[in-house]
């Protein structure tokens, strides 16, 4: 049965497979199948065959060899045993080389071939010979249908014994953002003896935890970096508050509430909701989420043999959406959050709007908890001077802001499709409406929303986004544990991590219900410490923690504290400070920011590696100490994080102000990405050329000039020049006109 995985145990989707208990198993993807090196001392028997036959004549070798190949019944029976024409192709090649580079063969194979080169054998008999060595070489061509058990991930609730020996209650509280649909469940959460809540994310773990312990409800705190009990001797509190990775799919509970079930089709870590739903032991289970969900989670319980109460909610507060793009940041009001889905965008913009004399917070993603918080509290306090929001999508869960109107800078969001690909896209009407929510909140001052965009031709498209009703969920995700892995390797003893978990995947089944969770995260991480001597257990838990694979301080940082724990050295304080070179200074410009923010996800991933090997991670609250320091650091840089900007590169803020108050650029308007995008560019390529190539890439690059800014700063150049042109021209003719007068005036005298 599937045990706790830890947060981040991968990421993409690998295709999913179809079929049900009586359908027929897909064949394997050979291309996964890595021949295992063979142990090739024979010496004991080797000259045994010699001895009774005669030494083989290797140019006559290679002929019956051959002529083996190119027998297609040779072929067929290899394929009737698993070996398709690339593994036959493959295990020849090798089989090949080894008779004919031994110096001594083992003495029945020695005698066979002996025989087929005299004349008194058959070519044929070397088959079974070739299928010894075959397997030898493949070795799960001998247990595939072992493999194929142990990676048939059909009928998952049936994992969850203790769960299904209860019968327990579901209900599903269906409704928008800012519905009231987790308050209502929280209040049953509150009033039971025991509880569990599953959030998807640390801020609305910490968010219940604090609210149930405010109520004088003793509530715990367990996400992957953190473990806090409210009794003083350790002892389990009634109620607690997880990530949804984290809770305890053994522990009883009286209630137990999902929240944010939609993400059961996230192709990441819907893993963790399907676990969670099937295998919370509560007798009550509450889930909130969007209504798309509904029917699915029905189905779903279907299989349980439990049925779903639906309770429906509506948005207690309206909002509206505009018939105007705002266009300008001079158009700017006070509780105006502009959408942004790059980190750039957000430096682009922030600076803009600061050098309008105006106050703005900043919020995304790789922010600490602490920032984000902060950064909320500023931009919420009435009292406080800064009235905007520049933030990504992370505000689309986990924060309480009080926000007049939401502004779409862009519709467009880098996204990873099902083979794992990163691409450019529209933004999802869940993800629109998730996001538009957070404008007119109930709790917050303003009862009512706006929703807009920056740029008047995103506008219609945002509508038309909003328009349509979010598409129905259809597939919970999955995700191999330990265990099966564990039980691949005892029959692949030599595969490596990375292909043990391309073959379970490869041969999994899964019903029309499911789809096996992205793994390629989990894999690039097992590549990266494929070198360091670790037992698979350990090697497991390392490749499932969450970081950041497009940072390299914190890659290169996680490769160390693997290789420090296969030498058995316990990490302590001291030798990750030396690592990050703490003590650290104030961020001066926005490397330096960004490099802080990944020393906050090193000591991230030393709290999470130090639940899970407690005596080699020992300094837990030495470390998760000098974090809160590192926080407040942030913070003082986040708040001064136009200054940061103007730091990295002086040059372009100061021409940026002389030249007036330039409109924020387009960048990535969703209108303008499929038909006009590529046009644009080539119309606007001629002024281009007058710009100064080095700076203008350098600037584009460190992310302090967005491309559609640059083709912007490009044309206002250009009309400057016009426009000085077409002065000088002006003053060229005025003062040949003036010399005429001058000259008609002497005449006249």
């Amino acid at each position: 049965r599937p045990t706790s995985l830890p947060r981040g145990a991968g990421a993409g989707v690998c295709s999913r497979n179809v079929s049900s208990n009586s359908s027929s198993p897909k064949p394997p993807d050979t291309s996964l199948f890595v021949p295992v090196s063979l142990k090739t001392d024979f010496s004991a028997d080797g000259s045994v065959g010699i001895e009774l036959t005669q030494p083989l004549d290797k140019n006559e070798l290679l002929k019956v060899l051959n002529r083996f190949y190119k027998k297609k019944e040779m072929q067929k029976m290899a394929a009737d045993h698993g070996l398709d024409a690339r593994l036959f192709h493959q295990a020849f090649i090798s089989f090949r080389k080894y008779v004919l580079e031994m110096t001594s063969l083992p003495a029945d194979l020695h005698i066979i071939l002996s025989d087929i080169c005299s004349g008194a054998g058959h070519v044929d008999d070397i088959y079974p010979y070739f299928m010894r060595h075959a397997k030898q070489i493949f070795p799960m061509l001998d247990c595939m249908e072992d493999l194929r058990k142990i990676s048939d991930l059909r009928v998952p609730a049936n994992w969850y014994p203790e769960a299904r020996a209860i019968q327990r209650k579901v209900i599903f509280h269906a409704g928008p953002t800012n519905s009231g649909k987790t308050y209502h469940a929280i209040q049953r959460y509150l009033a039971a003896k025991s509880g569990v809540y599953c959030g998807p994310l640390k801020l609305l773990a910490h968010e219940i935890f604090e609210k149930s312990n405010n109520a004088g409800v003793p509530c715990d705190l367990v996400t992957g970096e953190e473990r806090t009990f409210m009794d003083l001797d350790g002892r389990a509190a009634g109620h607690v508050a997880c990530t949804i990775e984290m809770c305890s799919v053994t522990t009883p509970y009286e209630v137990a509430v999902i929240d944010e079930i939609q993400m059961i089709r996230d192709l990441s870590r819907g893993w963790a909701w399907t676990r969670a739903l099937l295998g919370l032991c509560a007798e009550e289970i509450h889930v909130c989420g969007e209504p798309a969900a509904i029917d699915f989670i029905r189905e779903l319980m279907f299989t349980t043999g439990e049925e779903v109460e639906v309770n429906t909610y509506q948005r207690l507060t309206p909002f509206t959406i505009l018939d105007h793009a705002v266009e300008s940041l001079d158009n700017l009001r006070p509780g105006d959050c502009i959408v942004c889905f790059s980190k750039n965008d957000i430096y682009s913009i922030s600076r803009q709007i600061e050098a309008r004399g105006l106050e703005c917070a900043v919020i995304y993603g790789s922010l600490p908890p602490g920032t984000k918080l902060s950064q909320a509290k500023k931009f919420n306090d009435p009292d406080d001077p800064c009235k905007i929001l520049v933030a990504t999508d992370a505000i689309g869960m986990g924060l309480n802001l009080s926000i007049k109107r939401i502004i779409f800078n862009s519709l467009i969001k880098p996204n990873v499709n099902e083979k794992g690909e990163k691409q450019m896209e529209a933004i999802s009407t869940s993800q629109a409406l998730q996001i538009s929510g957070r404008a007119g909140r109930f709790s917050s001052k303003f009862k009512e929303g706006e929703v807009t965009t920056m740029h008047r031709d995103d506008l219609p498209v945002l509508k038309e986004i909003l328009s349509h009703s979010v598409d129905p969920i259809e597939t919970a995700g999955l995700h191999p544990t330990a265990e099966q892995i564990e039980m691949f390797a005892y029959h692949l003893p030599d595969a490596t991590l990375s292909n043990l978990v391309d073959i379970f995947v490869s041969l999994s089944q899964v019903d029309g219900m499911y789809f096996v969770c992205n793994i390629d995260d989990f894999k690039f991480l097992a590549d990266m410490i494929q070198h360091i001597p670790l037992n698979l257990r350990s090697r497991y838990v390392f490749c499932t923690a969450p970081i950041n694979k497009k940072q390299p301080f914190v890659c290169t940082s996680f490769l160390k504290f693997a290789r420090q724990f296969s030498r058995d050295e316990p990490l302590t304080f001291d030798w990750v400070c030396r690592h990050v070179g703490w003590p650290l200074s104030a961020p001066k410009n926005i490397k330096d920011l960004v490099h802080l923010e990944a020393v906050h996800d090193v000591f991230d991933l030393y709290l999470w590696l130090s639940y899970r090997f407690m005596d080699m991670f020992p300094d837990t609250a030495l470390v998760r100490e000098t974090q809160r320091e590192l926080d407040d650091i942030i913070q003082q840089g986040v708040r001064n994080i136009t200054r940061l900007i103007r730091a990295t590169d002086p040059t372009i803020t100061d021409s940026l102000q002389t030249q007036g108050r330039p409109s924020v650029g387009n960048s990535g308007s969703a209108s303008s990405s499929y038909s006009t995008h590529s046009r644009g560019q080539r119309g606007q390529r001629g002024s281009g050329e007058m710009m100064d190539r080095s700076l203008a890439s350098r600037l584009v690059r460190d992310g302090l000039l967005t491309p559609d800014l640059l083709r912007q700063l490009q044309r206002e150049w250009s009309k400057d020049q016009k426009q000085e042109f077409s002065n000088q021209s002006a003053l060229d003719t005025e003062h040949h006109n003036n010399n005429n007068k001058g000259k008609r005036k002497k005449k006249k005298k």
